[in-house]
C-alpha cells in the first residue's frame, strides 16, 4: 500500500485536457432517429435521451441524477412547461456532503420555440422531461425518476451502473447516427467536463458553474474539469 501510494506521489493522475467525445457531434445524433419523433419512439431510445440531455443540462453526477424524485414535493413543471425543478427525494446525501450547495435543487429552463434553429427544440430538457414522465407514469413502480424500460424490472428503480451504462449508449448511438466510431473511453462524468467547459467557452461565469457544479471555489474546475 505505502509502495503504491509512493508511486502515485511520483507519477500522479494526469486529467484530460481535451474532450474525450464532441458535443456537436452527439447533438445533433440527438435531434434524429432513433431518438426522434421524441413522442412516439421506443421506450429505449426516450430514456437514453431524456438521461443525457438532463446531465447535460443540470450538471449532476450520475448519483445525483439517479436521487430525482417524481414525487410532487421533488418534481414541478411550470405552466406550460416553461421550466423544471427537479429535487432529489429528502434524505439524500451528495457523494460530497460538505458541499455549500447540499440543496441539489435543479431549475432547467425549456429551450425556447422561437429560435432561429428550429432544431434547438429537440434538445429541450423540459420537453423530454415532460413526454419521459408522462409516458413511465402507467408502469412505474417507484417514486425515482428514472426507471428500468424493459424486462421484468420494467418500472423498477434504475441503478446508478445502469444509468451510467444509459449516459454512454446515448451518446454512442449519436455518433452512430453520424456515421462515426463512437470514441474509445467515453464514460458518464464526463458530461461534467464537457457541458462546463462549453458554458465557459460560451460566456457562463466561473461563479455560474461553480453554483452549478456544487462547488465552493473554482479550484476544482481548473484542476480536473476546464477542457480546451
Amino acid at each position: 500500500m505505502r509502495f503504491l501510494r509512493g508511486a502515485r506521489r511520483v507519477n500522479p493522475p494526469r486529467p484530460h485536457l481535451v474532450p474525450s467525445w464532441d458535443l456537436a457531434v452527439t447533438l445533433q445524433g440527438l435531434r434524429e432517429a432513433p431518438f426522434e419523433p421524441l413522442t412516439s419512439v421506443e421506450l429505449k431510445y426516450l430514456s437514453l435521451k431524456t438521461v443525457l440531455l438532463t446531465a447535460l443540462a443540470s450538471i449532476k453526477r450520475v448519483g445525483d441524477l439517479q436521487a430525482f424524485s417524481v414525487d410532487e414535493a421533488c418534481l414541478e413543471f411550470g405552466p406550460g412547461d416553461p421550466h423544471v425543478i427537479l429535487r432529489p427525494w429528502p434524505g439524500y446525501v451528495p457523494k460530497v456532503p460538505t458541499t455549500p450547495f447540499r440543496d441539489q435543487v435543479v431549475n432547467l429552463q425549456a429551450l425556447p420555440l422561437e429560435e432561429a434553429d428550429p432544431a434547438s427544440a429537440l434538445l429541450c430538457p423540459v420537453h423530454a422531461l415532460r413526454i419521459y414522465v408522462d409516458r413511465t407514469r402507467h408502469f412505474r413502480r417507484t417514486e425515482q425518476l428514472f426507471v428500468c424500460f424493459g424486462g421484468q424490472q420494467k418500472g423498477n428503480a434504475v441503478s446508478k451502473q445502469r444509468l451510467a451504462h444509459w449516459v454512454v449508449d446515448a451518446i454512442s448511438l449519436s455518433y452512430q447516427n453520424q456515421g462515426e466510431p463512437c470514441p474509445l473511453g467515453v464514460h458518464a462524468h464526463s458530461t461534467r467536463s464537457v457541458a462546463l467547459s462549453y458554458a465557459l467557452a460560451h460566456g457562463a461565469s466561473l461563479a455560474d458553474i461553480c453554483r452549478a457544479a456544487g462547488w465552493a471555489t473554482s479550484n476544482t474546475f481548473a484542476r480536473f474539469y476546464n477542457l480546451r
